[in-house]
């Protein structure tokens, strides 16, 4: 399946909201076609390269679908555009368009059954709820009570101040329980740094 990308500096996750500014050629017409074909796009993490100009010259091999939920003009003229991320993919082989827009050949990853949270992630689940009060995260309309493990776990890697690496070695797992451990483990670094 052939999927057209957007590196950012940024990790997206299923189910996770993120807004954008649309301002360069090559993303205006690619929004355009995925709004008439009702299709998404495919958000990587740039590895080495910039946002803006030249396609970036290495992304992560694994990303995230971004379905365009809204778009309006933002008061600066540009588009603005709220995506929420959908199936995880892996690139197998990528181009780049004579537009500088990067076509992946990608193979969609498998996603885990939903499974209900445990006892032991109650306090991640706190830790969710605390966070829908961050305005930042209040205005995206995400955090707040979440019943299952994969929506947890999406949700923290994706709002939780981590580095570009851990968001994408969490976003590789195929288990959510995997994920909401490995995010335990990276809170549990956090604090330790915190209380030094």
């Amino acid at each position: 399946m052939n999927l057209p990308l957007f590196p950012l500096n940024v990790v997206l996750f299923p189910g996770c909201l993120l807004d954008l500014q649309i301002f360069e050629a090559r993303y205006l017409d690619m929004i355009s076609r995925c709004m008439k074909q009702e299709e998404g796009f495919g958000v990587v993490c740039i590895v080495e390269g910039e946002e803006v100009g030249e396609a970036a010259s290495q992304f992560a091999a694994v990303g995230c679908e971004a379905l365009i939920r809204d778009f309006q003009q933002r008061p600066n003229g540009l588009l603005g555009i709220r995506v929420e991320g959908g199936r995880r993919f892996r690139v197998q082989r990528a181009q780049v368009l004579p537009d500088q827009l990067t076509l992946g050949e990608v193979e969609w990853l498998r996603d885990a059954p939903e499974r209900p949270l445990l006892a032991e992630h109650a306090d991640l689940a706190a830790l969710l709820g605390a966070l829908a009060e961050h305005p930042l995260v209040e205005g995206l309309g995400m955090g707040g009570a979440v019943d299952e493990q994969t929506a947890l776990a999406n949700q923290l890697a994706y709002l939780l101040p981590l580095s570009a690496e851990q968001k994408l070695q969490l976003l590789v797992l195929d288990e959510p329980l995997e994920r909401l451990q490995l995010l335990q483990v990276a809170l549990d670094q956090l604090q330790g740094e915190l209380g030094a």
